[in-house]
């Protein structure tokens, strides 16, 4: 092979795996792509982003808003301020002194986003808390 094809022929396999590694990123886990922290589980995937702990659930929203309302509930919170729309809501609560921010989004037939931050900056640990008693709520019904 001559010094010309072996250079074409590298730049052709560069350009190849190049190609191949773009497809991979664009395909993959849209975690992965924002940069989120993701941990896999039943209801989907986690993602927490600027202190805000997001997930989907595969039930219709008004049975996901009811069980955010009874899980704000069972966690005695105080100073608790629901706002209810088509498709969205909020609940805004306190639990154990802590600011509680829950919103709840309909994305389609039977897929719910709900996000959840706790505290002012977002506490991870305790977000998930919630979404884990969230799920067992939904789980129940």
């Amino acid at each position: 092979m001559t010094r010309t094809r072996r250079k074409t022929a590298g730049r052709i396999a560069a350009a190849v795996i190049a190609a191949a590694c773009g497809v991979l990123l664009l395909s993959g886990c849209p975690a992965a792509i924002v940069g989120g922290a993701a941990i896999g589980t039943g209801s989907g995937t986690y993602v927490y982003m600027n202190g805000e702990l997001k997930t989907d659930y595969y039930h219709s929203f008004d049975k996901v808003w009811a069980a955010c309302e009874k899980t704000v509930a069972d966690m005695k919170g105080i100073d608790v301020e629901p706002y209810k729309e088509i498709g969205r809501g909020t609940i805004d609560t306190l639990v154990d002194e802590k600011k509680v921010h829950i919103s709840v989004t309909y994305k389609a037939k039977n897929v719910t986003t709900v996000a959840i931050r706790v505290g002012l900056i977002g506490d991870k640990l305790s977000s998930q808390l919630i979404h884990d008693k969230i799920g067992d709520r939904i789980a129940k019904n």
